[in-house]
């Protein structure tokens, strides 16, 4: 039975509102994304039989956001192939995609069952309720903020807007040295523009990497020709000419940017990646425990035992194994995304699975290629493995003599080997591991 039933739509006519079908139909999952997607494809992979409303705040299709900052921004993937699904897909497994819906209130009964109000005025019922709303993007509140070409690259609306703008800007300056600025930034550079990265804090990727691995990328970055100022902050935008100039709403136009020294940098496009933001508004109006994200347990059920949360927008237990009891984390990742909706859809389906496995991140910047497997929170002891002639890299994390995450670049076979290991409980010795000629494969050892 369809979400969005034909005597939902009629008005009633003493209320003058959205008439309420009294059937809870199935389950509502409010956020087209990664794990949304995932979600509804791992519960038909189980059985689940009931019907499934997959909802979107965008007007697209659910889509593959990584190559956003790459190979769509280059040119070199048609918006096509980042499609999940076809449309036949969804109809054949009967999963009603709803595009443009931005739900702004949800009234839940305690058996889990309620009804989804959207800004439209729609209304969606459901008999169980899944969140895989994401996040946004931190916005940058200084003079200038609101200025034309001052961007942020999230979604695929982003996306269209910077591809918009690329074909008539020369410089482009990128706020934040995260993964998604030097991503963008790297894709900008190849595409001839002039690009400058300004980092707040005093090295790239602070969150996510160790001092050797954002010293690599720093320096790799530089030698290919870009600006990158670290421990600098931008005070305003400047703006030129009138509104109107450009391709956009009719609003003054970005020329600069003026740094706290008084230097004002050329810009004709600002790319803002300062970090982003889980969206936890549904879940406060319900009531649900947050905490830098919904909270979930094991299982991914939020704190009313009916809704699941999952993806960006969860926190959760720890997932690695051995983890610190009661350590808790919210991880953005396309792996998290994917490994978290299989968990949620064991609950859905009355089981009970807990999360527990090795996170991994990839990034592409220009030629150089990070695969990151595990966490390198509370290491102790670093290993460095560098190869000049072939341009590999890798830092291998320890803590009490355990291997527990490594950063690698260009080297696969360095990240399957710790990747592996993590995952069967394994060891990497220190000393053996220095050797950057030794596959780590070859000295493996149970713990």
């Amino acid at each position: 039975m369809a979400a969005h039933t034909a005597a939902a739509e009629q008005t009633s006519a003493d209320t003058g509102s959205p008439a309420v079908s009294p059937t809870r139909t199935g389950l509502l999952i409010i956020g087209a994304s990664q794990s949304g997607v995932q979600l509804a494809v791992s519960l038909r992979a189980l059985g689940f039989e009931e019907h499934i409303t997959l909802l979107g705040d965008e007007d697209h299709r659910p889509y593959q956001r990584p190559a956003l900052s790459k190979e769509f921004l280059q040119g070199t993937v048609e918006s096509e192939s980042l499609i999940f699904r076809s449309n036949d897909y969804w109809a054949e497994h009967n999963v009603e995609l709803v595009k443009g819906e931005y739900i702004v209130r949800i009234d839940k009964e305690p058996d889990g069952s309620g009804v989804a109000h959207s800004a439209s005025g729609r209304t969606f019922p459901f008999k169980r309720l899944a969140l895989t709303v994401g996040a946004r993007a931190r916005k940058l509140e200084i003079d200038g903020a609101d200025l034309e070409g001052v961007l942020y690259l999230r979604n695929a609306d982003d996306a269209l807007a910077l591809k918009a703008r690329v074909g008539d800007a020369r410089d482009v300056v990128v706020i934040g040295g995260g993964f998604i600025g030097l991503e963008a930034a790297s894709s900008l550079q190849k595409m001839g523009k002039n690009v400058t990265v300004l980092e707040f804090g005093p090295r790239l990727v602070g969150r996510a990497v160790g001092e050797e691995t954002a010293e690599y990328f720093l320096q790799a970055h530089r030698s290919r020709g870009m600006d990158i100022r670290l421990s600098t902050s931008a005070t305003r935008f400047t703006a030129a000419g009138t509104p109107g100039d450009g391709p956009g709403d009719g609003r003054r136009a970005v020329a600069g940017v003026e740094l706290q020294d008084g230097t004002v940098l050329p810009a004709q496009i600002v790319l803002v990646g300062i970090g982003v933001i889980p969206n936890t508004q549904l879940a406060e109006q319900l009531g649900l425990a947050v905490d830098n994200g919904i909270v979930v347990d094991r299982f991914a059920l939020a704190s009313d035992g009916t809704t699941v949360a999952i993806g960006d927008c969860a926190n959760m237990p720890n997932p690695v194994p051995g983890s610190e009891p009661g350590t808790r984390i919210r991880l953005e990742s396309v792996n998290n995304a994917i490994e978290h909706a299989k968990v949620a859809a064991y609950s859905l389906t009355g089981r009970r699975e807990e999360y527990a496995g090795i996170p991994w991140f990839w990034s592409n910047q220009a030629d150089l290629k990070l695969q990151i497997a595990g966490l390198c929170t509370g290491y102790d002891q670093t290993v460095l493995r560098r190869d000049e002639d072939r341009g590999k890299f890798s830092v291998l994390y320890y803590r009490k003599g355990q291997v527990i995450a490594a950063d690698c670049v260009n080297a696969p076979l360095d990240f399957m080997a710790v990747k592996n290991a993590l995952a069967k409980g394994q060891n990497i010795p220190a000393g053996a591991a220095a050797d950057p000629a030794t596959p780590l494969k070859t000295i493996t050892t149970d713990s």
